[in-house]
């Protein structure tokens, strides 16, 4: 009888540790020097997070800080998509991360040609 292994590979973000993360940035933006009194915030809706700054300078002091307490998290950087900031109303500055859940189909079918391609044989 032969016997068929698989074996799964996982690429999944943990949102409530993001979530933890996005909560002590907006807590640390409140106290901020340089950032107290702007109108910076974060916040995630479903797999994207969204940043808002006065202007660019802030948005990337808001994004590091960002960066900073998900790798205290251990949420892998790998996993996010950080889009261009653009204009947002009033010469705010906005940018848009989405969250990478899982493995894109043309991704998984190369790693799957590939595991095929070694011919090794895994005894149980």
């Amino acid at each position: 009888m032969a016997q068929e292994n698989s074996f799964d590979i996982v690429c999944k973000i943990d949102l409530q540790e993001v979530d933890n993360a996005i909560h002590q940035v907006m807590k640390e933006i409140r106290t901020r020097y340089d950032l107290k009194g702007s109108k910076s915030e974060v916040r995630r809706e479903e797999n994207d997070i969204h940043l808002l700054s006065d202007d660019e300078f802030k948005l990337k002091s808001v994004v590091e800080m960002l960066n900073q307490r998900l790798a205290a998290r251990k949420v892998s950087l790998k996993g996010l998509t950080f889009s261009k900031p653009e204009e947002a109303a009033g010469g705010a500055v906005r940018q848009k991360i989405a969250l990478q859940q899982g493995i894109p189909i043309g991704h998984a079918r190369e790693i799957v040609k590939i595991v095929k391609g070694t011919g090794k044989r895994v005894q149980a």
